[in-house]
């Protein structure tokens, strides 16, 4: 009798059903819970949170967090606004306190480096020669730009500071070059891998340190203004595989091999994974723009309902059935996910509401054995962990900062019972014993219609049935890290930590992120609309042992 995998769906069985299911569950933990409406006779009832300690069900990267840096330039504008100002790789000010700290607080914090414009940038390598220039904003060319151009000078800056940082880097690199023309409109042909295989060697040259090497930007399936087959995709990742064992022959450690870097399709993904298998392929990286266009006036009515969450569940189960099946050594990863496509949408992708969405998506992925989930962006866009223009961090850089220090890479099954605005996940603590459990309240006082009109507390009890044995239940304390919104204003870019303003300081410095803590027979109290991670270490998990 295990609980079901998927941690974010409410089942709504009763309290003596669970007490009889935590009978044959020896080795789980239960989280009791009792919500009562905000209004004069509103519904009363109780659920409960059963985290299965026996077994892991997914293991993560320990880096499973990942942020993205782009090539956009400040003329990238979307529906009349432009958003990127100088984010780009190309012209981020890297001297920047508040940059440099923010990317050393992971220690270290996964990149991933690429984009749209990623296809039609040629590396200053003297190989081919040609003229390094800037991209130009042309309408009438493919994603809007001209061919742009990455200077040895800039590369070199750009690792100095992924080295000072402690950054993990991955490269995507242009996979246009070559091509041509085909009747149904994509590009055919092999790839001139030419130049890139100059920037790699270069990379090695200088001593840079690469984790993986990505290959193209949405350019699978149905593609994202052009695209290339199946076949030749694959035939040119064997082609890449064999210019990183080449130029890396002689290395302890090679970089990965990762592609495709865009929107999943089944079809077109199964076709890649049967023809780089059985290890051309490291990491089979897909995009994620669930919630439609950034000018979507329901952005946020789709980030708090469950419904629309768990759709997403269905493209992590398929590509793990497609890498089982596959006989392949790839693992999956999230390459690349801002939630709302053309760069997102002020005070809903950079505020605290989308801690929802992010911290979900975390939750979910991870559940599917999905390694590494990369955010659009670090910084640029309307979706960026930092502000484009100050650096400071929006909410969901202390969200992402959380879950990388307290979630732990083995995933337990969580599953909530009792209501489905309650989304629920569990890891095996990081470097610490016992368990995290990360909750989200989706629940919250509104005036919209699609949002809940009764406000409502959520007491959580914990039923020690199992504690470590050189603990004791009634003598343990937890740690508590409670998030809420500046006011309780969803839109706000400040977010608050057991009620404490979170802001960097004069120095640049990220700040202190302190728990409370609670004893062990006190109930966790999550209030409406917030987030609460609980390291819970008297909880003794084999999984976790």
């Amino acid at each position: 009798m295990k609980a079901p995998k998927m941690g974010g769906v409410g089942g709504g069985a009763l309290l003596s059903q669970l007490h009889g299911v935590c009978s044959f569950l020896w080795l789980t933990t239960t989280v009791v819970v009792a919500y009562t409406g905000g209004r004069p006779g509103a519904f009363s009832s109780s659920g409960a949170i059963v985290v299965d300690g026996k077994v892991a069900i997914a293991e993560t990267d320990e880096d499973f967090i990942c942020a993205t840096l782009d090539w956009w330039p400040p003329e990238k504008c979307d529906y009349g606004t432009c958003s990127w100002g100088l984010a780009s790789m190309l012209n981020l000010n890297l001297s920047n306190p508040i940059l440099l700290n923010a990317v050393k607080a992971f220690s270290p914090l996964k990149l991933r480096l690429g984009g749209t414009l990623q296809d039609k940038v040629i590396y200053d390598t003297g190989n081919p020669k040609q003229p390094c220039t800037p991209f130009i904003k042309n309408s009438s060319e493919m994603f809007g730009f001209t061919q742009g151009c990455l200077p040895m000078s800039r590369w070199d800056e750009l690792n100095m500071f992924f080295k000072k940082a402690g950054a993990v880097i991955i490269f995507g690199l242009n996979a246009l070059n070559g091509r041509v023309p085909e009747s149904d409109g994509s590009l055919g042909g092999p790839w001139n891998y030419t130049n890139a295989a100059s920037l790699v060697r270069y990379t090695v040259n200088k001593g840079y340190t690469i984790h993986g090497w990505e290959l193209g930007n949405e350019l699978c399936g149905s593609g994202v203004g052009t695209r290339i087959n199946a076949d030749q995709y694959a035939a040119d990742m064997n082609t890449l595989k064999s210019i990183i064992d080449d130029t890396y022959q002689g290395f302890p450690a090679k970089p990965l091999v990762i592609a495709p870097g865009g929107f999943f399709d089944a079809n077109w993904f199964a076709d890649l994974v049967d023809k780089t298998k059985p290890n051309s392929l490291d990491a089979i990286t897909h995009h994620i723009y669930n919630l439609g266009p950034g000018v979507d006036e329901h952005l946020i009515e789709k980030i708090l309902d469950p419904t629309y969450l768990d759709g997403e569940a269905s493209t992590f189960s398929d590509l793990q059935g497609i890498l089982k099946r596959g006989g392949t050594s790839a693992t999956a990863w999230v390459g690349e996910a801002g939630g709302a496509y053309n760069s997102g949408h002020h005070l809903v992708t950079d505020s605290f509401v989308f801690s929802f969405w992010y911290l979900d998506q975390l939750g979910m992925s991870s559940t599917y054995d999905t390694k590494s989930y990369c955010r659009q962006t670090l910084v640029g866009g309307n979706y960026g962990l930092l502000n484009t223009t100050t650096f400071n961090p929006n909410p969901d850089y202390y969200s992402a900062l959380l879950w990388h220090r307290l979630m732990g890479r083995k995933v337990l099954s969580a599953n909530f019972t009792g209501t489905k605005m309650i989304r629920a996940y569990a890891h095996c603590a990081k470097q610490s014993q016992g368990i995290t459990v990360l909750l989200i309240n989706l629940s919250g006082n509104s005036t919209s219609k699609a949002l809940a009109k009764t406000k409502t507390t959520y007491s959580l009890g914990l039923n020690h049935h199992r504690v470590h044995r050189k603990s004791k239940a009634a003598q343990a304390t937890r740690e508590e890290y409670h998030l809420t919104a500046m006011n309780g204003d969803l839109h706000s870019q400040t977010m608050l930590l057991n009620g404490r303003i979170l802001a960097v300081d004069s120095k640049g410095n990220i700040p202190e992120l302190a728990p409370i803590k609670v004893g062990a027979s006190q109930p966790i109290i999550i209030e409406p609309f917030s987030i609460v991670f609980a390291h819970i270490p008297y909880f003794d998990a084999p999984a976790c042992r």
